[in-house]
């Protein structure tokens, strides 16, 4: 930890109080090094956080002083599809993140929250619920009865289980915990398959769809189960990468894709009209995010490493 003078927010810009921030699978590989050459110490972590609009500078009118707001992962993607530069602009790397006290960002880069959220529950918000959101209703096109698959209980995941079941979509869950797999189902999830348990988790997958296979696959893995995502989706059907928890190299799997026809689509998070659609759909439903842990900033690296042995259920969050 390091103090800093407090910043002053310059044109187009505003000053921020932090009051929470939550972690990212994308934080810990920051801070063990493996997020890249280019992500070097020292860094300002967390792109995900929550605070009290202080100081807006000249020109500003999208929010005012007193405004509750988030942090946007990336400050430059406003609307309209991903570019080099949009994606150049996230918050934590390359753009010092949300782990401050005070912290100067865009105005263009943050928005107001819904009241009936708390200050935690703001901070879970940016990444893992806007990639969720993202996979399933800007780049999927799903129906109300299709069927999704969503692996693990991690943040994306959650939410993606809580958006889908609030949509009317058939969920199943993957799990190596029978006691997460009963938490999940509490929050709607339709089926849940232990993949401990059941190594080849697609055969399931396709039983419970009566041999079709799935619509969609919220694929969270990388390279220790995309092979079980094409085996399990349908002909035709989506496989959202979002994350690289398994592994992040895996052998193209050419003959399984043209089998299946699927589309495998990439995605990272989305942009600020993404994300305030979410907004509404979440006061719509009164959805509320998922917190596993809550903790004082101060015990950021405790926070990081119980990430690392998976122990979470849902978001972890640090608290200013």
């Amino acid at each position: 930890m390091v103090a800093r003078p407090d910043p002053t927010p310059g044109r187009g810009e505003v000053l921020v109080r932090m009051r929470a921030v939550s972690l990212n699978y994308r934080d810990l590989l920051m801070m063990t090094g493996a997020y890249g050459a280019a992500a070097k110490p020292p860094i300002t972590p967390f792109s995900d956080g929550c605070g009290i609009v202080e100081v807006v500078g000249e020109g500003v009118t999208r929010v005012k002083a007193g405004d509750r707001v988030s942090t946007l992962f990336f400050q430059d993607w406003i609307s309209g599809p991903p570019t080099l530069a949009k994606l150049s602009s996230a918050l934590g790397h390359p753009i010092p993140g949300a782990g401050r006290e005070l912290a100067v960002f865009s105005a263009e880069g943050v928005s107001k929250v819904p009241d009936y959220l708390t200050d935690e529950e703001v901070a879970t918000l940016p990444c893992a619920a806007l990639t969720a959101w993202r996979g399933l209703f800007e780049d999927a096109r799903l129906t109300p009865g299709d069927t999704v698959l969503l692996q693990g209980t991690g943040g994306v995941s959650i939410f993606g289980l809580q958006f889908a079941h609030a949509a009317g979509l058939r969920t199943i869950v993957t799990s190596s915990s029978d006691e997460k797999l009963e938490r999940a189902k509490a929050l709607g999830a339709n089926e849940g398959i232990n993949y401990r348990a059941v190594e080849a988790w697609s055969e399931p997958a396709r039983r419970l769809t009566g041999g079709r296979g799935v619509d969609f696959v919220m694929e969270v893995g990388g390279a220790g189960t995309l092979k079980e995502s094409l085996k399990a989706v349908r002909v035709g059907g989506h496989i959202a990468i979002v994350g690289v928890v398994a592994g992040a190299s895996t052998p193209l799997l050419v003959p399984a894709l043209i089998a299946t026809s699927a589309r495998l689509q990439g995605l990272s998070v989305g942009s600020r009209d993404m994300f305030e659609a979410m907004l509404r759909f979440m006061d719509l439903h009164r959805i509320r995010p998922v917190i596993g842990q809550t903790r004082p900033w101060t015990e950021a690296r405790a926070a990081l490493e119980s990430m690392s042995r998976g122990e979470h259920f849902g978001k972890i969050v640090l608290t200013f």
